[in-house]
């Protein structure tokens, strides 16, 4: 079932011919739209752009795409100079909204077809370090082409030069423990950063290791800590943090009822995870569970990791996970 949350746009939206389980209709403060469906469980929302107090300062919807899952959100743009500018529509993709349009045709599509961010990645203007500048050579002052952010941060990072990525597939699969379960186990061994963005669950573990962070300053915290072995992010729906590392892994909690829902709201999710690193999180599933899985997904899983518990000095398959990742020096 779906929602709507419309204002200007109400009549448009009355006719889109999908079953709907709640709508409003107003001007809605962000925090109000927030509160509203934060727990509520819905396939999609079609939200009204004009629906949205102040719509106009980005501020808003960031503050919304850090609270909702913005991948079951399609955005109905007005027709201002503002809303459908080029750096506006950047920023939006920057926070992980992929899923705008500005008619019925547009929503009708991204219902059945939602983007990725290669669908709408043309959209996206990546911000470039500044030119730095180099020795005087015959009297003139040169300059030198910045290398793209990514690169940067994968050649500056020492040791493993190693910036992974966990995200969540299916929801609440519970990246954020695992970030900080794997950080407290490699810190024994390695100097380990953990970050996550978007989120501010690390501030309860008080550890100089832990850090929250948000996407606009992302890339400034992995530059801090260029010296750590590794980092670690949990990058929920971050596309700059996403764009900094050098490998993600995608976690999937193998439960029929999170299974059934991820095909239910996202069909193509397994489909785009092949020749991905895929990791069974919370997994009771057997060996041979784990080949019915794959064959059935049509994924490879890079490894089956059953429910931990965080407060055991060592737990075995956390260790064999990290080796498989290449953390040799963890026993």
């Amino acid at each position: 079932m779906n929602v709507i949350v419309s204002n200007k746009y109400q009549l448009m939206l009355e006719n889109l011919g999908i079953d709907v389980i709640k709508s409003l209709n107003g001007e809605f403060e962000v925090d109000e739209i927030i509160s509203t469906f934060q727990n509520f469980f819905y396939q999609r929302m079609i939200l009204d752009i004009t629906a949205i107090k102040d719509y106009k300062d980005i501020r808003n919807l960031q503050k919304l795409s850090i609270s909702l899952p913005m991948d079951k959100v399609i955005l109905l743009l007005d027709d201002t100079e503002e809303s459908t500018s080029p750096s506006y529509l950047s920023k939006l993709i920057s926070m992980g909204i992929y899923n705008f349009t500005r008619n019925v045709d547009g929503i009708q599509y991204l219902y059945n077809h939602p983007n990725s961010y290669r669908d709408v990645a043309q959209f996206h203007q990546l911000e470039e370090p500044p030119m730095m500048p180099q020795q005087p050579q015959n009297g003139m002052m040169g300059v030198v082409a910045p290398m793209p952010q990514q690169q940067v941060m994968v050649q500056t990072v020492g040791g493993f030069g190693r910036i992974i990525g966990i995200k969540n597939v299916t929801k609440n699969s519970g990246a954020t423990t695992l970030v900080y379960m794997m950080y407290n186990e490699l810190s024994k061994y390695y100097n380990v950063t953990a970050i996550e963005v978007d989120k501010t669950d690390f501030t309860y573990l008080k550890s100089s290791g832990l850090v929250s962070t948000v996407s606009g300053n992302v890339s400034a915290e992995v530059g801090k800590y260029r010296d750590s072995d590794a980092i670690i992010i949990d990058v929920n729906n971050s596309v700059q943090a996403e764009g900094l590392c050098n490998e993600i892994i995608y976690l999937i909690e193998p439960s029929v009822i999170k299974l059934n829902r991820l095909t239910m709201v996202t069909p193509q999710a397994l489909k785009n995870l092949k020749d991905k690193k895929v990791l069974l999180n919370k997994s009771l599933l057997s060996s041979k569970d784990v080949m019915d899985f794959e064959y059935e997904a049509r994924v490879k899983v890079f490894f089956n990791l059953p429910p931990l518990d965080e407060r055991e000095k060592q737990n075995r398959p956390l260790v064999e996970f990290l080796n498989k990742l290449g953390f040799d020096r963890v026993r």
